[in-house]
């Protein structure tokens, strides 16, 4: 907010029942701003079709709640909307809060590609190369380039392109929503990376704060994205399967790695073993039957 950004700017918050505190915080501190209350967890897609429809600018620019930008970075990013006819979505470089650049651009993952992520598949190496291919950050270049995905925590388009294109999926709750979301644009037109342009993301803030509310819907989502992108009925039940029978492992493991870590006084790697314990065990018992229905 106290960015300069170059652009005229219209800012809109939707709060999706948040009980911290932070849509009041957002009511008396910044007056200006467009606040939409939801009476529940709509989910990210419907909230961000909610902003969308309310805003008037030429151009939407979809951002994490987690995030930091710079001054002048809308400006130019809507310059190379500007110039690029063709290219219908763009994203910047993300950076994390030490400054580590992430993997801000992705190439589409297959089935095989997320198999890869099983404890009972990782130690054969099968698929690995697919799953690099996939994390790596090698692919994002230093010059603006085409992108099969590009992460969802902030992402420009145009108005008129984003409605034409049907907005944000709302099948998805949370999850697998932004890799829907470069299909269908990149049947259109192109999806460009744009890596001048840098902005901050904590990344997962939301995620470890409700691993309850957000493991189970990112299992759920990606089933739905693979079958929107074309996977077969006997993939998809592999791979459900697959995942069914990885999670009792990766809890056992989890379990035994959570305490050793804290006795080595291993406190990042203890958390992060938490974190996926906390993530797996939310999935077993609330997520297991909505993710066979997906």
């Amino acid at each position: 907010m106290h960015q300069p950004q170059g652009v005229r700017l219209e800012v809109i918050v939707v709060d999706n029942a948040s009980t911290d505190g932070a849509a009041d915080m957002v009511a008396s501190e910044f007056p200006a701003v467009q606040l939409v209350r939801n009476g529940g967890n709509a989910g990210f897609a419907r909230a961000n079709n909610q902003a969308a429809a309310s805003a008037r600018g030429r151009y939407l620019f979809f951002l994490n709640n987690d995030t930091v930008i710079p001054p002048g970075a809308l400006a130019e990013l809507a310059a190379f909307l500007e110039r690029q006819p063709a290219t219908l979505l763009v994203g910047p470089r993300l950076r994390d809060g030490a400054g580590n650049v992430q993997a801000s651009c992705r190439k589409r993952p297959t089935i095989a590609t997320f198999l890869h992520r099983t404890l009972l598949l990782r130690w054969t190496g099968l698929f690995r190369k697919r799953y690099e291919e996939y994390r790596g950050k090698n692919q994002c270049t230093l010059a603006p380039a085409d992108a099969d995905v590009l992460m969802g925590a902030a992402l420009m388009m145009r108005r008129a392109d984003f409605w034409a294109l049907g907005g944000w999926d709302e099948d998805f709750t949370f999850g697998g929503e932004d890799l829907e979301l470069c299909l269908r644009v990149k049947r259109l037109g192109r999806v460009v990376y744009v890596p001048e342009v840098e902005i901050t993301h904590f990344g997962r803030a939301s995620t470890r704060q409700h691993p309850a509310y957000a493991a189970p819907h990112i299992a759920a989502g990606f089933v739905k994205y693979f079958r929107k992108a074309g996977a077969t009925r006997t993939g998809l039940f592999f791979y459900k399967l697959a995942l069914t029978l990885d999670a009792p492992l990766q809890l056992a493991v989890r379990g035994v790695q959570f305490p050793v870590r804290r006795l080595l006084g291993r406190r990042r790697a203890a958390q992060r073993s938490r974190t996926a314990l906390a993530e797996t065990w939310s999935f077993l018992r609330r997520g297991l039957i909505a993710f066979w229905r997906s």
